[in-house]
């Protein structure tokens, strides 16, 4: 979509859901915005995107050398871990989240501790506040419940505008019920959740882009999917590796 000279691309559509044996999925939306001669991406991934990420900017003819500005919602190792891929791009994040991440016990949350306490002291990380415009037509917003220090950040236009809610709004779900999943505290993220609400509905054709979940837009005031979801696993059931089993994620 292009929006006030800003082309965004959603290079990975996060998942709403998690695996009921093997813990979180971790399946958070990237967001590739380009506006003249700058480029950021909104959050990083964790792990397993590592390779589906740089495929993805081979795809548009881009390297991570080519990402000048990365826009971190929150902490957690799925949204912020491959920070190190662009390591020499201005990496914005929350100073409270930062802070928040730092003290956090090693080995008991999902916070990547090692990687926090290297960013927290890496030139070009950038402690951002309340309100601050971090890239060309993009504010940041602390929206806390998920983490203490999450940002939502708002691309501003002309007709309407972009709401990149990451974690504080993670799905559909948690948006109709205004309860959210994986909170420090239920209250605070309600009240967050409705401040999302205000936000979105300010302007007719706003676009939200959740941290884990399809883009949509409001009918009225029903959240409306602007794609269809894509989510599917392989796996090795059979007798060889030639043979796969697909099983389908989405549903109608």
């Amino acid at each position: 979509m292009r929006i006030q000279g800003h082309d965004i691309d959603i290079l990975v559509t996060g998942f709403p859901g998690k695996s009921v044996c093997h813990g979180s999925l971790g399946w958070s939306t990237i967001a590739l915005v380009r506006s003249g001669d700058r480029t950021a991406l909104i959050d990083a991934g964790a792990f397993g995107m590592r390779r589906l990420l740089l495929d993805r900017l081979a795809e548009r003819g881009m390297r991570p050398a080519d990402v000048g500005d990365l826009l971190l919602t929150h902490s957690h190792h799925d949204h912020a871990i491959n920070w190190t891929l662009f390591a020499h791009a201005r990496i914005v994040i929350a100073g409270a989240e930062l802070d928040w991440a730092v003290r956090q016990p090693w080995g008991e949350t999902a916070v990547p501790e090692l990687y926090m306490r290297e960013l927290q002291g890496w030139p070009t990380a950038h402690r951002a506040v309340d309100g601050e415009e971090v890239f060309p037509g993009i504010t940041a917003h602390v929206t806390p419940g998920h983490t203490p220090g999450h940002l939502v950040y708002v691309l501003a236009g002309t007709d309407h505008d972009v709401i990149f809610t990451g974690d504080a709004a993670k799905n559909r779900a948690e948006l109709l019920s205004r309860r959210a999943d994986g909170t420090y505290d239920p209250a605070i993220s309600t009240a967050s959740i409705e401040g999302i609400w205000e936000r979105w509905r300010r302007r007719p054709g706003t676009v939200l882009v959740p941290g884990h979940d399809v883009p949509m837009v409001l009918d009225g005031d029903r959240p409306r999917y602007l794609a269809d979801r894509q989510a599917a696993i392989r796996a090795w059931f059979a007798h060889d590796l030639d043979s796969m089993t697909l099983i389908q994620l989405a549903v109608a």
